[in-house]
């Protein structure tokens, strides 16, 4: 470690108030030309500038900009500006397989880590990040066998699973003879929103839509057998989509 230590919270606190310092430079540029049009009366420009001047002494603090409280008509001021630290973050937490971590030690810093992480609101995943590494090539069993024999988890699985929960995303899928597709949508998306995400006709002219968990399709060993079983389910456009589901679309 270039600080001849291992303290990940304090790692933590670097990051962060690099990001924090980046965004107090977008903050004091914005604000600069905000600030002109505010005296002319722009009524636009002056409220504006009330949130930036809100958020402005948090990032002078070293402080993420979603560590202040504001109203949603406040938020929606502020999002044109693309904050780095109004974004959701997600922190990748290093560890060793057979190694000596702190988690497994049950080390006071792993424990101080995890309670900063919530308290600043965010979430973290752990990861062999060297393991990951090596296996990266490998695909299915042959790599699923090989983190076994290591003790190790999927690190990059864990990532994106975690990603997509941060996130609020989803994924439902469309199947046929030449291909099967994954497709993201936010999570809660209706039958017809989750149209949109593969041509803008699925939601325009949507009439309803044929669904099945990709387990049950799977077990089935077709669509055929699926529909005999019972397994298969019409449903309209106002449907919540599930993460899993498999989606036939009706137009």
């Amino acid at each position: 470690h270039v600080c001849k230590v291992v303290n990940p919270k304090k790692d933590i606190e670097i990051i962060n108030l690099e990001v924090s310092l980046a965004d107090l430079a977008t903050v004091e540029k914005r604000l600069t030309n905000v600030s002109r049009d505010a005296k002319r009366g722009d009524k636009a420009a002056i409220a504006e500038e009330a949130v930036l001047q809100k958020i402005l002494p948090a990032l002078k603090d070293g402080k993420l900009a979603s560590s202040v409280s504001l109203s949603p008509e406040e938020e929606e001021v502020l999002k044109s500006l693309h904050l780095l630290t109004k974004k959701p973050i997600l922190y990748a937490l290093n560890k060793k397989s057979g190694g000596k971590n702190l988690d497994d030690l049950k080390d006071a810093r792993f424990e101080e880590t995890v309670r900063y992480i919530v308290q600043l609101g965010s979430d973290y995943v752990i990861v062999d990040a060297k393991t990951n590494e090596e296996v990266k090539e490998m695909e299915g069993s042959e790599r699923q066998e090989f983190l076994k024999e290591l003790g190790a988890d999927d690190g990059i699985d864990l990532l994106i699973k975690k990603s997509y929960e941060v996130l609020g995303l989803e994924t439902f899928f469309t199947t046929g003879e030449d291909e099967t597709r994954a497709w993201t949508i936010k999570k809660g998306s209706s039958a017809r929103e989750a149209g949109a995400a593969i041509h803008t006709d699925f939601r325009d002219k949507f009439i309803r839509a044929e669904i099945i968990f990709w387990k049950d399709l799977l077990d089935a060993g077709s669509y055929a057998v699926a529909r005999e079983k019972g397994l298969t389910r019409t449903e309209g456009k106002e449907y919540a989509v599930k993460d899993g589901d498999v989606i036939e679309f009706k137009i």
